[in-house]
């Protein structure tokens, strides 16, 4: 039976050290400061900002939420990003997305402050995470590697499989699984042997979007499998892209969903937010 890492936990334990350089930063008269775009209704991504704006009020950070119609322009979205990049009470910015079809997702993520970039996609900022002189990490990748440390696994040495090359999550994660020594297979739609190369992995990452995509016949037993996914089952129920019943007793750890992977993404937002601070302020000398 596979050891639970327990995100919600792990998650409350990187709030509450944000939450304690919050304060001293506070104290020096600097209040970390995050805006979040949102253009138009989408649920779920109305869901992902609530919660990060309750996350940002727990740990005392100042966050402005910037609510936009549907029809906004992407000039306008583009002109208010440029205010943000320069107001000194704004220390992090992101846009929520998926944005509406008429606005160009890569043309909004360049014209953010690679300063200001706490999910790390501006090109820049991935251009760092490649040679591994970084300040901010993708915040997905960067909890499951916080997951995976505070479960005591190590990469180095390790044959390790990511299912998936978003630029959001599979290739950052690929990236910094490498930056500690694992050897690294990135796997895709158009993998051969798919079953065969997760059979090997001693850390298994999946993040593909398929409900209970990853079987109990794929898992190496006592491998760590970190689910990524966040789906709907054939009830309606959330799962993950791990057929979680079925891995768990073949499985060394794994992460649940919900409470895995999940709460890590906004907890290592706020990091980032406060790593924002702190280089705009000089008090982190790279």
């Amino acid at each position: 039976m596979a050891t639970i890492i327990d995100g919600k936990a792990i998650a409350a334990r990187v709030r509450g050290e944000v939450a304690a350089e919050a304060a001293a930063l506070r104290e020096k008269g600097i209040t970390p400061g995050l805006a979040v775009i949102l253009v138009g209704d989408d649920p779920a991504s109305r869901v992902y900002v609530n919660n990060k704006k309750k996350a940002c009020a727990e740990a005392g950070i100042y966050s402005e939420e910037i609510a936009l119609p549907a029809d906004t322009t992407q000039d306008e979205l583009l002109a208010l990003i440029a205010s943000l990049n320069s107001r000194s009470d704004i220390n992090g910015i992101l846009c929520q997305l998926p944005l509406p079809s008429h606005i160009d997702d890569k043309a909004v993520i360049s014209a953010i402050s690679p300063l200001k970039d706490v999910d790390a996609f501006h090109a820049a900022n991935v251009g760092h995470i490649m040679i591994g002189d970084y300040t901010f990490l993708p915040c997905t990748p960067a909890g499951v590697m916080e997951l995976l440390h505070s479960a005591g696994i190590t990469a180095a040495g390790k044959s390790c499989v990511v299912i998936g090359r978003s630029n959001i999550v599979g290739k950052p994660m690929a990236m910094l699984l490498l930056h500690e020594n694992g050897t690294v297979t990135v796997c895709h739609s158009k993998t051969a042997n798919l079953k065969q190369i997760c059979q090997g992995a001693d850390i298994l990452v999946a993040a593909v979007g398929k409900a209970k995509f990853v079987t109990a016949d794929m898992v190496k037993p006592g491998a760590a499998v970190i689910d990524v996914g966040m789906n709907r089952d054939e009830n309606g129920k959330l799962c993950g892209d791990v057929d979680f019943a079925g891995v768990e007793p073949v499985a060394g750890w794994i992460t649940p969903v919900p409470g895995g992977v999940g709460p890590m993404t906004i907890a290592m937002l706020l990091k980032n937010t406060i790593l924002a601070a702190k280089h705009q302020n000089a008090l982190l000398i790279k």
